[in-house]
């Protein structure tokens, strides 16, 4: 998810440093804040592996500082990593709107529009958090007032994001069939 933050991010603009941290914690802080520890040996990585170039600036005011763009071998990647997602970036919640929030650079309707299904599938798969057995059970079966809303707002999450997928699926109908 933190790889493909940063390849998102620098498809759009080169950045330096701190404003990546900036913006990859606005998508995803409030689940998962993004450490410098995290992050830099994450582009070191990219970096390594040729996704990533870095330049050196003057700083308006402080020392020099290091801009990072995306090389034509990382903006390959990240179109590999949106059009072929893994499982767990189709069924968690947290890595899925990463994704979503960077499908946009795949600029193929018909992959964008395959990724869009796959999540669709997903979710249209009978479900619960909780279990009577193998069955799954509905949030008016429950007497616990704190479950049954878990269950209640799981559910007007999901419809409201069926409803958005199906509306652009719809829309993507004729560029993504």
């Amino acid at each position: 998810m933190l790889e493909l933050a940063i390849l998102g991010f620098l498809y759009d603009a080169a950045l330096h440093g701190y404003e990546l941290r900036k913006r990859i914690s606005a998508l995803t802080g409030h689940v998962r804040p993004v450490a410098e520890s995290t992050l830099y040996p994450a582009i070191k990585r990219l970096e390594k592996a040729g996704l990533l170039a870095r330049e050196t600036q003057p700083g308006a005011v402080a020392a020099p500082r290091h801009v990072l763009s995306l090389t034509s071998a990382g903006r390959q990647e990240l179109r590999k990593r949106l059009a072929e997602p893994a499982q767990g970036d189709i069924t968690d919640e947290n890595r899925w709107f990463t994704l979503l929030a960077f499908l946009r650079h795949l600029d193929d309707a018909t992959a964008q529009a395959a990724v869009l299904r796959r999540r669709l599938a997903f979710l249209e798969e009978p479900a619960s958090f909780f279990y009577d057995g193998e069955r799954p059970l509905r949030a008016e079966e429950l007497d616990d007032p704190f479950r049954r809303g878990v269950l209640t707002i799981a559910r007007a999450t999901s419809q409201a994001e069926l409803s958005w997928l199906r509306d652009t699926l719809t829309s993507l109908g004729g560029r993504g069939r």
